[in-house]
């Protein structure tokens, strides 16, 4: 059965994977840099007609290292960078927790996707999701998602072919957003052939 325009979701993950991930925190918004090409694959996606939202730990708000003001002023520098190329990220989900709060929403656990899900009324098993660490593969396949992982950020040291360890079975490997984005697309014309 073909899924509606309003159900087909992406969930991404932020930090290594639209964006460098600095060691420290992204603390600013000047902190916030897009990977190359990662901009447009999103941009590349909404014209293919998926909705595209963020699940994000952002731990450095429980550990008190920044404030929401100032998350919020990096999404704003993010979604203006993503509207210059024609790109659209319609909501930012994140966890506000430190590791030690023990918390159903910071990945591994699959909390947000399954917040996700219910918010914007998708089936948790129609959402796409991509990330850059094992734990986002992890909380992705816990929550039943399509997972996929990409070799940046946290994986970038497997691009020579090593599969990084506790990595789920079944989760599609690609090289970066932007190869993500041509595997979805490419799946979509292959369907509408179908």
């Amino acid at each position: 059965m073909p899924h509606g325009r309003d159900t087909r979701l992406i969930v991404l993950d932020r930090d290594g994977t639209l964006n460098a991930d600095p060691e420290d925190y992204i603390r600013s918004p000047d902190d916030w840099q897009p990977l190359p090409g990662a901009l447009e694959a999103v941009a590349r996606l909404n014209q293919g007609g998926w909705r595209v939202v963020i699940a994000s730990n952002q731990s450095g708000l429980g550990r008190g290292l920044f404030d929401v003001a100032t998350l919020n002023a990096v999404h704003a520098r993010m979604h203006k960078l993503l509207a210059a190329v024609g790109a659209r990220v319609e909501a930012v989900f994140f966890c506000p927790h430190a590791p030690e709060d023990a918390c159903d929403c910071r990945k591994p656990a699959p909390g947000l996707y399954q917040q996700i899900a219910r918010r914007l009324h998708v089936p948790v098993a129609q959402i796409v999701a991509v990330g850059d660490s094992v734990r986002d593969a992890q909380a992705a396949v816990a929550a039943g998602c399509d997972a996929h992982l990409v070799l940046t950020g946290q994986s970038a040291r497997h691009r020579d072919g090593s599969r990084p360890d506790g990595l789920p079975a079944g989760v599609t490997v690609h090289q970066d957003l932007s190869a993500f984005a041509d595997a979805i697309l490419a799946r979509d014309a292959t369907k509408a052939l179908g």
